[in-house]
């Protein structure tokens, strides 16, 4: 039987997880960040794995709960940091080990599926974007609320408007609509313009990989070269995983 790997994103409102056998997904899932119950139900009838990958940019409770549903395997989980090098990627980040572990892991993912300077966006609860020179060298990047903060920002006192009441318009007429297509302009823009700079710094137009939550959403907005990739973190966990197996994944 393939030994099987468990990669765990635990992020700041979701645990996104899949369990892969070298070849591809055989199962993958997502719990809200706090409902450790429905974790475990979600993992009862699942396969052992032999090894445990985790990006945890949770916070502590957040590891204490999963350290606490992975205790019923035998595997003992590796919990990732961003570092120095790994698969090809340079961390210029001042001081690398801050460096987002999801961050590092997507930058990764990226590094592998590409091989060339690109767009590294993450649009989840906050949106990340970050760059990558054609040489690997992560150079920096940026971090702006997601949909959901941006148009929360703003409302103040107004607590009869929720962010799911929006819709995006071109021109909107009322303040549901005008909170949501501001917040995906603003976003948008972000991309956009470290998209210029990175063109400037590569010589040519960089590829945007795009995922996150708000992916969908985000990416027809856009007018840069984008490809959507579905649990860029998750993927990123199987390449760093690989570095120190003995076995292929």
């Amino acid at each position: 039987m393939k030994p099987l790997l468990l990669a765990v994103d635990s992020g700041n409102t979701r645990i996104k997880w899949g369990l892969h056998d070298g070849h591809g997904w055989l199962k993958q899932g997502a719990v809200a960040q706090g409902k450790k119950e429905l974790l475990e139900q979600e993992w009862k009838s699942l396969r052992e794995p032999s090894r445990i990958v985790i990006s945890n940019v949770g916070g502590v409770e957040a590891k204490a709960a999963l350290s606490e549903v992975i205790s019923r395997w035998e595997a003992e989980p590796h919990w990732i940091t961003a570092v120095d090098y790994q698969r090809g990627v340079r961390n210029y980040y001042t001081y690398p080990a801050q460096l987002g572990s999801d961050r590092w892991a997507a930058l990764v993912a990226a590094w592998e599926l590409e091989g060339q300077g690109c767009l590294v966006v993450d649009a989840g609860t906050a949106m990340t974007v970050d760059a990558l020179s054609d040489t690997g060298e992560f150079l920096g990047g940026i971090i702006t609320p997601g949909i959901d903060l941006m148009q929360k920002i703003p409302l103040g006192n107004i607590t009869s408007l929720k962010p799911e009441d929006g819709k995006y318009c071109d021109y909107p007429d009322n303040t549901a609509d005008a909170l949501y297509s501001g917040a995906i302009h603003a976003m948008a823009g972000a991309v956009e313009r470290m998209a210029v700079l990175l063109a400037g710094t590569l010589g040519h137009v960089p590829e945007c990989i795009l995922s996150g939550g708000a992916a969908q959403q985000l990416q027809p907005r856009l007018t840069v070269n984008t490809k959507v990739v579905d649990n860029l973190v998750l993927q990123g966990l199987i390449v760093i995983a690989r570095e120190s197996s003995e076995a292929p994944l």
